[in-house]
């Protein structure tokens, strides 16, 4: 899909990966509308990128349906929409933890269930509400109306210790990929999902240098966090090369995680 002209919505679009996605497409001629939450500096990225805000909460599915409807109103349309918003057990108040611990204490189900709703329930609404607006875009002449990017992480494939509600949630997003896009082929929308490794963004970014070289030793090339950059690039060809659908791409310097 060229991107000079369409329009885009960036889910947790105020910092990382998210952010700096939006900023190529905006210097790719892209309408960019940023979404995250209130008290995130979205408005102040927005501005910079000639878009606008939207103050949202992913895990609030009605007014998910209304902020994204109004973006897409704003806009004038929709073509492409990326979500990255989600996170681990301390985003919803929990902690990592063992499905049963050493000391016998069990994971919290309230917390395994939060974190699948802030991961794939939410990103699924996002999809299906996006999608919506899409089916209506006048195709392109290779039949095309949107592209869908959503998040997983290499944890959906080697969870470690601790991480069975992420890797649980994360996998599922990665899961949908391809029957989503089965779903959606006939309207002419693609869906893809971009597994990250440690990306030097959000609760990574006050590593200290000795403790990301530790957490990335097992890469192949290059052996250090990726750069918000990265993904944006992926996140770019996927939008732009329309053989990109249905799929699960790693961007992870070559790395696997070991169990801890």
């Amino acid at each position: 899909m060229e991107i000079s002209g369409s329009k885009g919505i960036f889910v947790g679009g105020s910092s990382g990966m998210c952010r700096a996605s939006a900023k190529q497409f905006a210097s790719k001629g892209g309408i960019v509308a940023i979404l995250d939450l209130a008290s995130s500096n979205g408005a102040e990225v927005a501005k910079a990128l000639n878009g606008k805000f939207y103050p949202c909460d992913v895990t609030n599915y009605a007014l998910m349906d209304e902020t994204i409807t109004q973006a897409v109103g704003d806009m004038g349309g929709l073509h492409v929409v990326v979500n990255t918003a989600g996170g681990g057990s301390g985003a919803v108040g929990g902690k990592a933890q063992r499905t049963v611990g050493k000391d016998g204490s069990r994971h919290p189900t309230d917390i395994f269930a939060k974190v699948l709703e802030l991961n794939i329930v939410a990103s699924f609404n996002v999809n299906t509400i996006a999608g919506q607006f899409m089916a209506n875009n006048e195709p392109n002449e290779d039949g095309e109306r949107g592209v869908m990017i959503n998040t997983s992480s290499i944890a959906a494939f080697e969870g470690q210790v601790g991480q069975v509600a992420y890797s649980a949630a994360k996998g599922g997003i990665s899961a949908m990929t391809l029957t989503m896009a089965r779903d959606l082929g006939n309207l002419g929308i693609r869906c893809m999902t971009i597994a990250p490794s440690l990306f030097d963004t959000g609760i990574t970014a006050g590593i200290p240098e000795a403790g990301a070289n530790q957490l990335t030793k097992d890469a192949a090339f290059p052996r250090r966090m990726g750069k918000p950059d990265e993904f944006a690039t992926m996140a770019m060809a996927i939008v732009e090369c329309p053989m990109m659908n249905g799929s699960t791409v790693r961007v992870d310097a070559g790395q696997r995680f070991a169990p801890r």
